[in-house]
């Protein structure tokens, strides 16, 4: 069985259609951080809320909800404060029922099993840590998010891996990201697709979000 999973939309319309393209006819999983930074918020929750998409929350979809931005730097406190005067109320509402984590075949979570927002679990994690999120989670197989950056990562026969972020990528490839996972045979191939930066930064200038929002996907970090 396989399963494409995205992460870390973030509003990046013009990445989520092309990430969707490369998926073609692939059952999709989807780890939070549908919105924050960019400037289409409605239409990417609207995206996937219609194609029946199942998703836990991100900590930027948390912050929409609440209004709660402790934590976060100036430029994404912006826009969280921007994306929740913009987004229509049926799109609020589709972010608040969003599950902190769900376990089917695998286990997914924007953080870890432990801190399900706002923790930052990179490819150099401890196997001891590692080995308690396994626990916790229930499961041989653990998706996560919020870095940003792929990785898979391996534990005997356990597997943990990050697929990247469609909006914001941050390990200097600036192509949207994502990861497609044969659950049976424990195999997950990290995906790359192009599509039009440009857009998205004339997008932000436009919107009068921080330029530099725009200016850091040409890069990829």
């Amino acid at each position: 069985m396989k399963v494409a999973v995205i992460a870390d939309i973030h509003s990046n319309l013009p990445a989520l259609e092309a990430v969707l393209r490369d998926i073609g006819d692939v059952e999709i999983c989807c780890l939070g951080d549908l919105v924050g930074y960019y400037p289409f918020p409605d239409e990417v929750v609207e995206e996937i809320r219609d194609r029946g998409i199942r998703c836990v929350m991100g900590n930027h979809d948390h912050a929409v909800v609440t209004g709660d931005v402790r934590g976060f730097n100036p430029y994404a406190a912006r826009a969280v404060l921007w994306t929740r005067k913009r987004m229509r109320g049926k799109n609020v509402a589709y972010l608040a029922s969003l599950p902190l984590s769900y376990r089917n075949s695998f286990y997914m979570v924007h953080g870890s099993p432990r801190r399900c927002l706002e923790e930052y679990v990179t490819m150099d994690y401890p196997d001891e840590v590692l080995e308690s999120f396994f626990l916790l989670a229930e499961r041989s197989i653990l998706a996560l998010a919020h870095t940003h950056v792929p990785y898979v990562r391996r534990l005997g026969s356990r597997l943990l891996f990050n697929p990247g972020s469609v909006g914001q990528p941050r390990d200097h490839d600036p192509r949207a990201g994502y990861a497609i996972i044969d659950v049976e045979k424990k195999h997950v191939e990290i995906r790359r697709v192009r599509y039009d930066v440009e857009a998205v930064v004339e997008a932000v200038t436009r919107e009068g979000l921080p330029g530099v929002l725009g200016y850091r996907l040409r890069d990829g970090w």
